[in-house]
């Protein structure tokens, strides 16, 4: 696998990389292959985060020699965009849509959020990537035509999907932290003491208000569809 000139060091010619072939080109048939090599990369990540992948500990993973790995991967952000498109292939792409975009434009955020919780490593490594693999412009392409009936034209509905996707990574990214502050109850329960006191001492009578509000369901799908829905539908089709 080449790198494209100009790029530097990380640089991977995409051509080579998505439409070359899954093997070396040199030498006798591997014992594994690039999908084996990405699979257990990703499963690294969704159990370990993406701080283990390292070429040593994938390759250990298919039992493989470290070097043998750089055939198909030459460097980590060249794996990184393997996995991302990788684990884009589970959303689908061939289910109808509606013919309200509104409608199928949520049940795609939808569909992300829950990609995007399955692999809590996929927020950060979407705003890194360097390169759309084959599945993820197949989402993509199913995205756009989603979004055919809003009347705009095409540079703008992939300018929606972008935001779109911006937002539910945030979104997802902000959903984890907080999960993982919530498994130590006594750091949660100090937060909130520390709120309370604060709203109280009257120099922070918005903050008061808010916190006093209720009514509102505050559990992660709840809170999630109310933001996906101001996205959506404040978007000018005009």
């Amino acid at each position: 696998m080449t790198r494209t000139e100009g790029t530097g060091a990380g640089g991977v010619d995409p051509r080579e990389l998505w439409l070359g072939h899954d093997r070396p080109r040199r030498g006798r048939r591997p014992a594994f292959s690039r999908e084996a090599i990405t699979a257990a990369a990703v499963a690294l990540a969704d159990a370990e985060g993406i701080e283990a992948v390292t070429m040593r500990r994938v390759a250990a993973e298919v039992g493989a020699g470290v070097m043998s790995l750089y055939s198909y991967a030459p460097d980590k952000e060249t794996l990184l965009d393997l996995m991302i498109d990788h684990a884009v292939g589970e959303l689908p792409t061939s289910e109808p849509l509606s013919g309200d975009w509104r409608a199928d434009l949520k049940a795609i955020g939808r569909r992300q959020r829950a990609h995007m919780l399955r692999h809590p490593w996929l927020p950060a490594a979407v705003q890194a990537r360097r390169s759309l693999g084959p599945r993820t412009l197949a989402f993509m392409e199913h995205a756009l035509a989603a979004l055919r009936p809003i009347g705009l034209d095409g540079a703008a509905r992939l300018e929606i999907f972008a935001q779109l996707t911006s937002f539910v990574a945030a979104h997802v990214a902000h959903e984890v932290g907080r999960a993982r502050a919530a498994e130590d109850p006594g750091r949660a329960a100090a937060e909130a003491l520390y709120l309370a006191e604060v709203a109280a001492d009257g120099n922070h009578p918005e903050l008061a208000e808010a916190l006093a509000s209720t009514g509102r369901p505050i559990t992660p799908d709840a809170m999630f569809d109310r933001f996906l829905t101001r996205l959506v539908d404040g978007l000018d089709a005009g």
